[in-house]
């Protein structure tokens, strides 16, 4: 239903699933093993992974913290997009990876819930794809000292705002793990 032409295709987008960004994350373990799962799906059906990867000046590129978690093991044949941006979007080379792929849906898991992922699941949908959130496959740390919710509400509220999140030629979606069609 994606408002792009020629992308019938879906990918697998894991966002910032690194050890500085998750490493305090709420139901770390649980997330990353649910990710896992899906990227080894994705794997098997052939499904395009996709892999976001930040820096900025806390998140240094190249330090053990910059470093997708050792979990997940990015296959060398998979794309890597690097960005300092919380849309994944912004001056990175993802649309036109996507569109060389035929991608017009983006299957989003990852970190951080409240940033990244809530900046890249809109700017998707911006641009005309169809994101599916996987409501228990995203994250993010405890920022309650900062006035925020506590995580696990936060994780609530996005997926049940995007539950809703309407457009014209576009749809959004939030689907469990185990319910999640990737291709």
């Amino acid at each position: 239903m994606t408002t792009l032409e020629n992308r019938p295709n879906s990918a697998l987008l894991v966002v910032d699933v690194q050890n500085g960004v998750v490493a305090g994350a709420y139901a770390r373990d649980a997330v990353v093993a649910t990710i896992r799962h899906l990227v080894d799906r994705a794997r098997a059906e052939r499904v395009p992974v996709i892999w976001v990867q930040h820096s900025d000046d806390e998140l240094a590129r190249g330090s053990d913290e910059w470093q997708i978690v050792p979990e997940l093991g990015r296959s060398a044949d998979e794309t890597l997009v690097e960005k300092n941006h919380g849309d994944s979007f912004e001056a990175t080379t993802l649309e036109h990876d996507l569109a060389e792929l035929g991608v017009g849906r983006l299957v989003v898991v990852g970190a951080s819930t409240d940033q990244c992922v809530r900046s890249t699941i809109h700017g998707g949908f911006a641009r005309g794809y169809d994101v599916t959130l996987v409501g228990d496959a995203h994250t993010t740390e405890d920022l309650t000292s900062y006035g925020a919710p506590p995580p696990d509400a936060v994780v609530a509220h996005t997926n049940l705002y995007w539950s809703h999140q309407t457009a014209p030629g576009r749809a959004a979606e939030v689907v469990s793990a185990a319910d999640v069609r990737l291709s």
